[in-house]
């Protein structure tokens, strides 16, 4: 499978962003990005099997949000084989499976059927998730994402409850750093209740106490990006993940529209530059200031994954001035 050509104005770009930033998207299975991250017509399904080293081999492409695991917990030998198909500074963010970070059960369509008693628990959180990102992909991992799902009310009512169960199981989870030193706990919210002044101090001493984070989920059922940013300004010093998931003009529910308003995924459709140039400004920030950035973009943010990557790369390239070293 071919990669894209990628000429040389676009590797003087990757090679003048900081080492820590690290771009991605959102999976890699897309037939249209044909020119962009392929040479050549390919299947989806054979993208999907097969695409990975040619993606990894784009010089602005550095992760990759592996998402299939939120549905079906992964194991060791497939996160091993997604390991061996990159290049040794290519990191991955991987999501963590439902059954530990939906405080319900679900059919296909989404509809809570019962409760989750698996919900933010420590030990399967460890077997179903950390241990085989562990084994699998070792020092490749940057983020391990707990993408915690829209929270029924009962939930809502008793975050105090919440942040000591998510406590309880961030403590039993072991320190990524000696086998992966870049790698981070981040946990993804989609609640504006988390941003609530009585919510936030609880959870950002949760997310201190056991050096976690905070993964910056821009996504219309939240804020923008400035409305969130205070949480990260409070873990300071400390690496930044975000996941640009959905532009907001399709609303909280608008995955499907999106998909259908934006396919084959080739082009800019809804450009967002106000998301794009404050994410830019916090890329800069937490890169100057030594520390990591993960970032994932999704085709549903402005309607072509690769190309939103290009323009934020531009950013934040103009961002950092000289070089960096």
């Amino acid at each position: 499978m071919l990669p894209a050509v990628v000429d040389s104005a676009l590797r003087q770009l990757a090679a003048g962003l900081p080492k820590s930033l690290r771009l991605g998207t959102s999976s890699w299975h897309f037939p249209g990005w044909n020119g962009l991250v392929w040479n050549g017509d390919y299947p989806e399904a054979t993208l999907s099997k097969h695409g990975l080293p040619a993606y990894a081999q784009h010089p602005l492409l550095r992760t990759v949000s592996v998402d299939r695991g939120f549905y079906r917990p992964m194991t060791v030998a497939q996160h091993a084989a997604y390991a061996a198909q990159v290049p040794d500074d290519f990191r991955f963010v991987v999501k963590a499976p439902s059954l530990v970070t939906d405080a319900m059960i679900r059919n296909e369509d989404g509809r809570g059927l019962m409760v989750n008693h698996s919900f933010l628990d420590p030990e399967r959180a460890f077997l179903e998730f950390v241990e085989p990102a562990l084994l699998g992909l070792g020092p490749k991992i940057g983020a391990l994402v707990f993408q915690l799902s829209p929270l029924p009310t009962a939930w809502l009512t008793r975050m105090p409850q919440l942040l000591g169960q998510l406590d309880r199981m961030l403590a039993a989870l072991p320190p990524l750093s000696p086998v992966a030193p870049d790698g981070v706990y981040a946990i993804e919210f989609r609640d504006p209740e988390f941003l609530q002044a009585s919510v936030a101090d609880d959870f950002i001493r949760v997310l201190k106490r056991h050096r976690a984070t905070v993964c910056l989920g821009l996504h219309a059922k939240l804020p923008p990006i400035a409305g969130q940013l205070p949480l990260l300004r409070a873990l300071w010093p400390g690496p930044l993940v975000c996941r640009w998931n959905l532009n907001a003009v399709h609303g909280a529910f608008g995955y499907a529209d999106a998909k259908q308003q934006y396919a084959p995924f080739d082009r800019i459709i809804d450009p967002d530059p106000d998301t794009r140039n404050t994410l830019a400004r916090v890329i800069a920030g937490t890169t100057k200031g030594g520390q990591n950035a993960f970032i994932t973009l999704n085709n549903k943010a402005e309607g072509s994954a690769p190309r939103s990557i290009l323009a934020l790369a531009e950013a934040v390239r103009a961002l950092w001035g000289d070089a960096p070293a």
